[in-house]
Order: C-alpha cells, then structure tokens, then sequence
C-alpha cells in the first residue's frame, strides 16, 4: 500500500508563492497523482493533476496560469508550484493517487491513496 506524505504549506500574503510537495513511498509511473484542496465549510475541489512518467497535466480553472505541477522520476516527488496566491487559495491540500495506469490526466478519476494534507493560508 503506497503512502503520500505532503509539506510545504504555510501562510503568505496575497501574491506570494509556495511549493508543495508530495512524496510517494513507491515508484509510480504511469499513474495519475493529484492535488486537492478543501476549504472550511466548502466541498473538495481538484486543483491539479499529471500523468507520472508521462508529464501530461490538467488543471481547474480557478488555478491555471498560477499554479504548476511536476513530478520528480528520480525521487517520486510531486510538486505543487503555487504562484501569485489569493486568499481564496487557503484551504486544506490534499496530494492523492488514482489507481491503476492513467493515460490522461483528470481530476474525476477515483482517488483512493490520500496524504494526510497541508495548511495553506494566504492573507490579504
């Protein structure tokens, strides 16, 4: 059973930046890895994903031309590059695993390998 272990949250001002990160206990290739965000009193939402191996990515809406994902081969490492954040960027992030082989990155697939997730808190 794979392990997702998540870091780099934290609280910047409006415009700042963060890093996440999301590392994998095993090799994954060809698998879609994900981020989600939850924040209080909302429902969870798909932030971004990419094809492991394959660098194929999707992103929401809400986060596209800010946010950029990556995935590390050599270290099983999935990185969230958040730029230019908003004060509705602050919620819970969650890094998740789909299983099986995924050959297009989406954002519905059935995740069901979770981190434990990490704070972020974007002031304005």
């Amino acid at each position: 059973q794979v392990q997702l272990v998540e870091s780099g949250g934290g609280s910047v001002q409006t415009g700042g930046s963060l890093r996440l990160s999301c590392a994998a206990s095993r090799y994954v290739y060809r698998n879609c890895m994900a981020w989600f965000r939850q924040a209080p009193g909302k429902e969870r939402e798909g932030v971004a994903v990419i094809v492991t191996g394959g660098g194929s990515t999707a992103y929401a809406d809400s986060v596209k031309g800010r946010f950029t994902i990556s995935h590390d081969s050599a270290s099983d490492i999935v990185y969230l590059q958040m730029n230019s954040l908003k004060p509705e960027d602050t919620a819970m992030y969650y890094c998740a695993l789909a299983d099986g082989y995924c050959h297009v990155p989406s954002l519905t697939l059935d995740y069901k390998t979770w981190g434990q997730g990490t704070q972020v808190t974007v002031s304005s």
